[in-house]
């Protein structure tokens, strides 16, 4: 049996970042990561969803100056995002959140970043450990250590404090958490097969005359779903991430298939994710051949391609007086809406890891809500606005918001100008981040534990 002050189940940005926080403030920390292979990748690492990129004042949540990320992981210096409904377009060149960061973002390499946050860790002094799987983890309030760590291996680990970052599937997670919730179980609150999304993405090469490295691309309101949407992000070498995300499990009978422009009348069922990106390609480049849209298989997990859960749900807070801390992810403060989420991941990790180190992790929930709450409220509200809309509803929006949105945000007197659907729509929003105010965001409050 081995003893560490923290141990932290998973390595991805949440836990890499949890790492390094705790080790520095000199704690004996260790990470446990299982690890994938990857074809951009020499060895084993952490499955971590491939986002579209970085915003500006996203690289201040996650406590990053401006230059702070090397240079090589940065793929393409973005400008702005260009968001389309089925007759409609939007252009946004600002954020209008205050940054430190002069630009729009950028997209980055998945696989380049997770191993710098290793390294960082590492360097602070964490023990990473890839090819460990955990079993579970069994907690003994009246014991010192309170946590034991179960390792396929057999060889435990003892702890005062764990950090669950091991994402939206929340393998581990749920069973711990399960120790004290007493009429209701993880799989019950926040079900992998109904809280989360699916996404899917290929790494295509373009014709040079189409490929624009200024720009991410969104598409709404063109496959049915609640936050389904497909997307082209820019890389380097003319290379984009070509994808999509969207919920999982939906029925094709319960939409008008005439209705989205990526459906066939013939469709059985939900087109697969390269069966969308086909159509959309065909759409959107009516005068090439998807053979003008080579896959460069030596990118992304495997052969070009990648599939992965986001979580897109409300967050819980954790039983942080247990000695327990969940972040990232796992905790459900990712979201399809900003693909994945990596700077809520990294800052959520961050306080856990620092207030872990100091014995101080009940305040944790308290800390991240004060950190992220804004962004968790921001897409939760939006969430609920759109659930939904039709393609109609998302033309008359994108048409409205080129008079409601400035470099500002949107704002009341910019919604006077966009005329009454101006007003419902601001009015919406608003209403809806009033009833989440004060937390109410939540599913699982540190209260419904029974600790």
């Amino acid at each position: 049996m081995e003893d560490a002050d923290v141990a932290i189940v998973g390595g991805g940005p949440a836990g890499s970042s949890a790492a390094e926080a705790a080790a520095a403030r000199g704690a004996d920390t260790v990470v446990l990561e299982k690890g994938v292979p990857r074809a951009d990748r020499a060895g084993r690492g952490p499955d971590s969803t491939d986002a579209a990129g970085l915003l500006d004042y996203w690289l201040d949540i996650m406590g990053y100056a401006p230059d702070e990320i090397p240079d090589d992981i940065v793929l393409s210096e973005l400008e702005g995002a260009k968001f389309y409904g089925p007759d409609s377009e939007l252009a946004l060149t600002e954020t209008g959140i205050d940054a430190e960061y002069d630009g729009f973002g950028f997209t980055f390499h998945r696989a380049k970043f997770d191993d710098w946050l290793r390294g960082r860790a590492e360097d602070a002094g964490a023990d990473y450990r890839v090819g460990v799987s955990v079993t579970g983890v069994d907690t003994d309030l009246a014991a010192s250590p309170r946590h034991t760590v179960e390792l396929a291996d057999g060889e435990d680990i003892r702890t005062d404090y764990v950090v669950l970052a091991d994402g939206p599937q929340r393998t581990i997670t749920g069973p711990t958490l399960d120790q004290f919730l007493l009429d209701r179980t993880m799989g019950e609150i926040m079900p992998s097969n109904e809280a989360n999304h699916i996404a899917y993405q290929e790494h295509r090469r373009m014709p040079e005359e189409l490929f624009d490295p200024d720009f991410i691309e969104f598409w709404w309101g063109m496959m049915p779903g609640h936050t389904a949407y497909p997307w082209i992000f820019p890389n380097d070498d003319h290379v984009a991430r070509i994808g999509l995300t969207m919920p999982i499990g939906l029925d094709i009978d319960d939409y008008e298939k005439g209705e989205w422009a990526l459906l066939r009348e013939d469709d059985e069922g939900i087109p697969r994710g390269a069966q969308y990106i086909e159509r959309l390609l065909e759409q959107q480049f009516p005068g090439y051949d998807l053979a003008d849209f080579p896959v460069v298989e030596e990118r992304g997990k495997a052969k070009g391609t990648e599939t992965y859960p986001i979580s897109s749900t409300r967050p819980i807070e954790s039983p942080a007086g247990a000695g327990i801390a969940v972040v990232g992810g796992a905790m459900g403060s990712t979201s399809a809406f900003h693909e994945g989420g990596d700077h809520v991941a990294v800052r959520t990790g961050t306080i856990a890891g620092r207030l872990a180190a100091e014995e101080s992790l009940e305040r944790y929930n308290r800390e991240w809500h004060a950190a992220i709450g804004d962004e968790v409220l921001r897409n939760v509200t939006f969430a609920d606005l759109v659930r939904d809309w039709r393609p109609r509803d998302w033309d008359r929006a994108f048409r409205t918001a080129n008079d409601l949105m400035d470099a500002r945000g949107i704002k009341a007197d910019a919604a006077l100008r966009g005329g009454l659907h101006g007003l419902q729509l601001v009015a919406q929003y608003k209403w809806g981040k009033f009833g989440y105010r004060d937390g109410r965001y939540v599913q699982l409050r540190e209260a419904d534990y029974a600790i």
